[in-house]
């Protein structure tokens, strides 16, 4: 009996050494083209090239491929609607529509030429042929996500100009193949038409409120990230079942779910960890699998075509790029991003010759024939070369100069510190720090637990533990580094007071303050003490659902709120936050404020979505009352008593937020102020308190008065 029986017997069939194999070329193709300065997508079509039946015939493309490369398909177009910054889209989105019809126009005018004159095909195959020329997949996007310039304007115009060019060519594939089926009468298109219009506009409408719907309800990680893929998958369905290619139901369900998972959630990180790491190696490596090298060099006519296919979608899409460089002024580098970007020929490239070779003809021949069929796999790797190429060297050129540009710009240390003592409120203080952070500075969240020395024990210490943990792994699943303080102290304000200076801590953000008795005050009186211990950011937070589910951010802003020492920080932190969020921020502030604020937003935050309200009277800010939706985040910048924007009425907000505010989101704000924190500040030292305000207070009376006389 033998006790070992190995027998190698090729192709690979079962299941585990499939998986294993595929794995590991996963695992060292990276590490080991990294040395030769290749970009990782060209190593898995080569791994797929040499390993498949038209290499050494180690595997079969069988359905597991199938399966895994059109969910990795679906996963790069998904990826691409999802990451795009949507408000630089917005901005840009002549630019996209433009390079769109561009790079679908001249591909195909160069194309029915050459098809035509070179290889003398016929009108209905030159123009299917020309449209594969005129498609292409964001084979390389991988690579701007890995150098982080995803949200940069050239690679939103991209993006776009992607989806314009893949629509359009769709629409031709579909047009083509109902003629040959006998359905090309004017019902035909206008059927056609309408059902892509309507799906489109059903998942544009429906898809964002289901999403929000769900993310309100459940907060569990695994059931967001199954419910994300089951709507990827029901748009990319909807689409095929319409006529249409399903990377277009894909990359609009990536576009509308945008703002409901921001780029710095853990969601996020979820889902381009999975596509990175399994999906999309998947695709790629089957795409390499679909290239015979032996049929294309071995026959003459097969490379004639493949020749003539190279050079006419490479030519084309540089062409596309060039005019729309010219037209826009733009720079070089943003060319050449767009270029590799929109190089690359796999998805639409394969489902048109796929139409066309399975077309047969009246003679017993194929609309397109084998010649086309092998040219085409050539053409899909010599463009996914070019475009990894391309595109890893523009992406690393875009972002060196950003991170030069961050060198020479002073940018103060950010330390943002999150004192946590609620567990219920754990997740929407950490969320709010991730959304508002700057993403470029490493080590800026501290969380904090204070101990009080009078009630200390190990009960609270193992508690405050678990805080703690529970924090760090919602930072760590962002990909964001927490570090965790617990500090022993007389009691919580001083303890978070000492933690601050201790560590240079720039903002504070806290929850709301739960009243308990009638004598409690609306903050209490840890917030009053932060207030007079500390002169940095304060934020306190109060969330009824999660912060990637608010619709808009309304932002009422005081009298002379410009010339506190924060007002530029704050400003940056709701540009920021609405930009992450995709949601539009709203500024209402009196004429002065508002045109500081107009001037500010349009030279540092234009890629933010915006609107400017008059806010006249700080005391009428009861008008918001009607502006405020259950979904939507009222931000009040407030001041400490006694710096420049400090108004009377802000004695009222207290009550005013608890009577007209209680069944919103909020967030009170108090900003940097100059000078020492007011540590001596009590009824007998009152210090903080100006008397000017009496006088304002008088003013205000006679003003109001005489209006009503």
């Amino acid at each position: 009996m033998d006790w070992f029986d190995f027998s190698l017997k090729l192709p690979i069939t079962d299941p585990t050494w499939i998986f294993l194999l595929v794995l590991l070329i996963i695992l060292f193709a990276p590490i080991l083209l990294n040395k030769l300065r290749i970009p990782h997508i060209i190593g898995m079509i080569l791994a797929g090239l040499v390993i498949g039946e038209h290499g050494f015939n180690i595997l079969v493309r069988d359905s597991s491929f199938e399966l895994f490369g059109k969910v990795g398909l679906y996963y790069i177009m998904f990826l691409a609607g999802l990451e795009m910054n949507m408000g630089d889209f917005k901005q840009n989105r002549g630019k996209a529509l433009v390079l769109g019809l561009l790079a679908f126009i001249v591909p195909i005018g160069i194309g029915l030429v050459t098809n035509i004159a070179l290889l003398k095909y016929g009108v209905l195959t030159s123009v299917l042929l020309a449209s594969m020329y005129a498609s292409h997949t964001l084979v390389a996007y991988p690579i701007v996500i890995r150098y982080g310039v995803s949200r940069h304007r050239s690679v939103s115009i991209a993006v776009g100009g992607t989806a314009v060019t893949d629509t359009l060519t769709l629409l031709v594939l579909a047009v083509v193949g109902g003629m040959f089926k006998g359905e090309s009468d004017g019902f035909f298109w206008v059927w056609l038409v309408i059902k892509v219009i309507f799906l489109g506009i059903l998942i544009v409408y429906l898809f964002p409120r289901i999403g929000r719907w769900f993310f309100r309800r459940y907060d569990d990680n695994v059931m967001q990230f199954i419910f994300v893929l089951a709507m990827v998958f029901l748009g990319a369905g909807l689409m095929e079942f319409v006529g249409m290619e399903g990377i277009l139901g894909a990359f609009l369900a990536g576009l509308v779910l945008n703002r409901l998972i921001p780029h710095v959630s853990p969601l996020m990180n979820h889902l381009e960890f999975v596509g990175n790491a399994l999906f999309i190696p998947y695709f790629l490596i089957g795409v390499g699998m679909l290239i015979d090298v032996h049929v294309i060099f071995g026959h003459g006519d097969a490379l004639k075509v493949a020749a003539v296919m190279i050079v006419v979608a490479l030519a084309g899409k540089w062409i596309a790029c060039w005019l729309t460089q010219k037209i826009y002024k733009m720079g070089g580098i943003e060319r050449e991003l767009m270029y590799g970007l929109s190089n690359a020929q796999a998805a639409a490239t394969l489902a048109a010759v796929l139409v066309g070779y399975n077309i047969i003809l009246p003679n017993g021949e194929r609309l397109l024939n084998d010649d086309v069929l092998n040219g085409t796999v050539l053409l899909i790797l010599v463009t996914c070369i070019v475009s990894s190429f391309i595109t890893e060297r523009a992406a690393r050129k875009i972002a060196m100069e950003e991170a030069h540009l961050e060198e020479n710009r002073s940018v103060e240390a950010e330390k943002i510190l999150i004192p946590i003592a609620n567990p219920d409120t754990i997740e929407d203080l950490i969320n709010l720090s991730l959304v508002i952070r700057d993403p470029k500075q490493r080590d800026n969240l501290l969380a904090l637990n204070v101990i009080n020395d009078d009630s200390s024990s190990e009960s609270a210490e193992l508690r405050g533990k678990r805080y703690l943990e529970k924090a760090a792994m919602i930072t760590a699943s962002a990909d964001v580094p927490l570090r965790q303080i617990t500090r022993y102290d007389l009691n919580i304000a001083s303890g978070i007071i000492h933690t601050a200076k201790e560590y240079a801590v720039t903002d504070v953000i806290i929850g709301l303050h739960r009243k308990v008795n009638i004598v409690d005050s609306f903050f209490g009186m840890l917030t009053e003490n932060l207030l007079k211990g500390l002169h940095r950011e304060v934020m306190v937070s109060k969330f009824l659902m999660p912060i990637n589910t608010i619709r808009r951010v309304i932002v009422a802003v005081p009298p002379k709120a410009e010339y506190e020492a924060g007002f530029l920080k704050w400003v940056e932190h709701f540009c920021r936050l609405g930009s992450t969020l995709g949601c539009r921020v709203h500024f209402y502030a009196n004429e002065e404020t508002t045109a500081h604020l107009q001037g500010l937003v349009k030279a540092k935050y234009g890629q933010t979505l915006t609107d400017f309200s008059r806010l006249d009277d700080w005391g009428d800010l009861l008008i918001l009352t009607g502006q405020v939706n259950f979904d939507h985040l009222l931000v009040i910048i407030s001041a400490r008593r006694g710096s420049i924007s400090y108004d009377s009425s802000f004695e009222k907000l207290p009550a005013q937020i608890s009577k007209y505010f209680a069944n919103n989101s909020l967030i009170v704000l108090y900003p940097d102020q100059l000078g020492e924190p007011q540590d001596a500040v009590s009824f007998s030292n009152p210090r903080g308190n100006n008397e000017s305000q009496h006088y304002e207070k008088v003013g205000k009376w006679f003003y109001k008065w005489f209006k009503k006389s």
